[in-house]
């Protein structure tokens, strides 16, 4: 494998010189640098890097995608899959899904030069870009997934999504409902009491629309590798479901081609240091040929099957234009 290529940005730091690539989480109790995919299927990349610089992600060229984009599910398949999933909540299976759909075109270049242009026309809290032998990723990516500092973690999950500052009752009880799923989450590897949830249901924007969030905060127990921090937390509650092992079957099931990096992990450790963002607002190639996007929306109950079809649409038209050079 040709690491010399190997590089990944985040958040101000670039590193280069990559001297190890890993399959396995526990090769991050090891000292070093790593930057780390995971994806939604749970297939792990930790890339240990010698030299990591302060600095701005070096500047390439970006040439707009001229090609249509081809949805892995229409508005009437998705809209369909949402009717199933509130079938499966009547019956008591479920309590909320996150279901996503892959937006894919033609594209024969590295996506470098667009995580660029998404700094500069999509600002993210959590923007990175890691170019790896046959995957490379663009993020924008909103949500924090773990910070870590020390034995401290904290978690701020997304859910509820609007074009305006206005959310209604099904955005509210769904991030409520996501919070205490990592709280539950926290609770196999944090010590007994120290759970906590310091802000709930603030309001976010973001370029073109506004999110939900939440934080949820607890101090690891003692000798908590990240292995086990990786067991207990991965997938992200806000991109799968409640309960998250049913929810985990019906995104199976329903939408039919694995998601890969969308809807992961992607970040750095670095000790007992970390940052890791959902891999949300993410664009990917894997040998290049094809760029894909992923975009999706929390079904429950009280979902609206167009509605939930015009989130996908709003997370993702913003993005999509700027790859297609339309904004």
């Amino acid at each position: 494998m040709d690491l010399s290529k190997v590089s990944f940005w985040m958040a101000g730091r670039y590193a280069t010189n990559c001297v190890e690539i890993s399959d396995d989480p526990a090769s991050l109790n090891k000292a070093g640098f790593w930057a780390v995919v995971n994806t939604f299927e749970g297939k792990w990349i930790c890339a240990r890097f010698k030299d990591v610089q302060d600095m701005p992600l070096p500047k390439v060229p970006w040439e707009s995608i001229d090609t249509a984009w081809q949805s892995s599910q229409s508005a009437a398949e998705y809209q369909t899959n949402v009717a199933l999933i509130k079938d499966q909540i009547a019956d008591g299976d479920l309590y909320q899904v996150n279901l996503c759909r892959t937006l894919s075109a033609d594209c024969d270049q590295g996506l470098q030069g667009l995580a660029n242009k998404l700094q500069l026309e999509n600002p993210a809290p959590y923007a990175s870009y890691f170019k790896l032998p046959d995957l490379e990723i663009a993020s924008a990516s909103p949500e924090l997934f773990l910070h870590r500092q020390g034995d401290l973690i904290k978690s701020t999950p997304i859910k509820g999504t609007s074009a305006t500052e206005e959310f209604g009752e099904k955005d509210r009880a769904e991030n409520v409902m996501i919070v205490d799923l990592m709280r539950n989450d926290f609770g196999s590897i944090c010590e007994s009491g120290s759970i906590d949830v310091p802000r709930l249901l603030a309001i976010q924007a973001h370029p073109g629309l506004f999110h939900l969030v939440s934080d949820v905060t607890g101090r690891l127990r003692t000798s908590i590798g990240w292995d086990e921090i990786a067991k207990a937390l991965l997938p992200a509650g806000s991109i799968s479901g409640a309960p998250k092992s049913s929810a985990l079957k019906t995104i199976a099931k329903l939408e039919k081609i694995p998601r890969g990096p969308y809807c992961g992990v992607i970040g750095w450790v670095e000790g007992d240091q970390a940052v890791l963002s959902v891999a949300i607002r993410v664009f990917w190639s894997v040998n290049h040929g094809k760029i894909h996007f992923g975009t999706g929306a929390g079904i429950t109950w009280a979902s609206d099957a167009k509605s939930e079809w015009d989130e996908t649409e709003l997370k993702a038209n913003r993005l999509i234009s700027i790859a297609s050079g339309k904004i």
